[in-house]
């Protein structure tokens, strides 16, 4: 059995924890109506009383929170609390409108903390561990969350925030990390780079990485492990709930456990709302029952996934969820066939000679939906001679055909050609939107 931070509630029995469940949502509940309006006018417009909440099945008579609920209170209209008691205050980047405005309490700072401590220790980090964590310090929530668990675990933290890889690799090798944080796509910008260095992997002291912030496959997690030489963890958090620490997975490695007695999950039908059967696959609606600045109830998460209520190997009861598949709002429609970019990185890092970089460009020829996949190669493959080069690409359209039921045009391009991203990787230009 792997290490367990807080046995008492992450091994909680199920009645005993639906119990705790539905006492900590009717607490919130009550606070979320009488202090934020946009609530409020929500269940007097839906008719919902909220002392007529007695089991977490009536949490469905409550109406979704969206992302254009918080543009549309920006930037305090969400808050339960007086901002004399937030402490902290963080935020989305805004790239699509108004940023999304969160705010802590001291004691949602607290938990927040312990909930990270939660999922690092099942990832295996302990006090012995040196954390460099390669997210951006900022408005973002992914460096200062990871931060603080690191700590309240009692492991040294390089707070080295985000860019100039080369110091990166330098401050690891030096410091001896152990651990490593960031994107799993920035993990394999590192690789990259440690490859053409005349010092190699063998002079990192990693062991662990604990990888978010953008969906990623299988495939691309074996990846990672064969070319950094560590074991390769997932975790899921977003801002507007809380941020990392949401869900983590244990060394089992089997789906992420979401802490069930901070946050209640259910699996929707995107398009519908209606509420799915355990073992569904749908999108992820999460509703905070510990937060006291900014509780979210019922929010569409826009990620896709589904849950697995099977008591985990590692002894911890919390439901898991898969690895999310994309976001319903990034999920390709091509031909009218419904897409997601994991689905094709699944197929291309399958593929030897395939380097772990590629690109999506989706077009418009008249009414035609078009998609162009392209891919880095290494040396051998790119200049290889055309009749086998040729062989190459059928033999990856075919592939990408038979598993998305649509066609795809691939385009070879060379190694280090992509453009490398240390946040978030951009996989997908559409320019049918322009």
């Amino acid at each position: 059995m792997s290490r367990i931070w807080d046995p008492k509630n992450e091994c909680l029995g199920r009645d005993e924890l639906t119990a705790l469940q539905l006492s900590r949502l009717k607490d919130t509940l009550q606070r979320v109506y009488a202090n934020i309006p946009c609530y409020k006018d929500k269940f007097d417009t839906y008719g919902v009383q909220v002392d007529s909440v007695r089991s977490l099945d009536d949490l469905q008579k409550l109406p979704f929170t969206t992302k254009e609920d918080l543009r549309l209170n920006y930037p305090y209209g969400m808050f339960a609390v007086p901002l004399k008691d937030v402490v902290r205050i963080h935020s989305s980047s805004g790239t699509t409108g108004k940023p999304t405005v969160v705010g802590y309490t001291r004691n949602d700072l607290n938990n927040w903390t312990e909930l990270t401590a939660r999922f690092m220790t099942a990832a295996g980090v302990g006090p012995e561990d040196i954390v460099h964590i390669a997210f951006g310090y900022g408005l973002f929530t992914g460096a200062f969350g990871l931060h603080y668990g690191a700590e309240r675990i009692g492991a040294s933290v390089i707070p080295m925030s985000s860019g100039n890889t080369d110091k990166q690799i330098m401050i690891m090798q030096d410091y001896r990390s152990t651990a490593l944080v960031c994107t799993p796509s920035y993990a394999l910008t590192i690789a990259d780079r440690m490859e053409k260095s005349s010092k190699g992997i063998k002079s990192l002291s990693l062991k662990v990485g604990l990888f978010g912030a953008e969906p990623w496959s299988e495939e691309m997690r074996k990846e990672i492990e064969s070319r950094l030489d560590i074991v390769a963890t997932d975790n899921y958090g977003l801002s507007e709930v809380m941020g990392p620490g949401v869900a983590g997975e244990c060394l089992n490695r089997s789906g992420m456990h979401i802490f069930e007695d901070h946050f209640i999950p259910e699996i929707i039908d995107p398009d519908s709302g209606e509420v799915l059967p355990p073992g569904s696959i749908g999108e992820l609606v999460l509703t905070c029952i510990s937060k006291e600045a900014f509780p979210m109830i019922r929010y569409r998460t826009r990620d896709i996934t589904c849950l697995d209520y099977e008591p985990c190997a590692c002894g911890r009861t919390h439901v898991r969820m898969r690895k999310t598949m994309g976001r319903s709002d990034d999920m390709l429609i091509i031909k009218g066939v419904n897409v997601f970019p994991t689905q094709i990185e699944e197929i291309l890092f399958q593929v030897e000679g395939c380097e772990p970089h590629y690109q999506l460009i989706l077009d418009r020829d008249g009414s035609i939906d078009t998609l162009e996949v392209q891919i880095e190669v290494n040396e051998r493959i790119f200049f290889d001679e055309m009749k086998r080069q040729r062989e190459f690409v059928n033999k990856i359209e075919k592939k990408l055909a038979s598993a998305l039921g649509v066609g795809a045009t691939v385009k070879l391009v060379e190694p280090s050609s992509l453009k490398r991203h240390e946040g978030k990787a951009q996989r997908v230009i559409d320019n049918r939107k322009t």
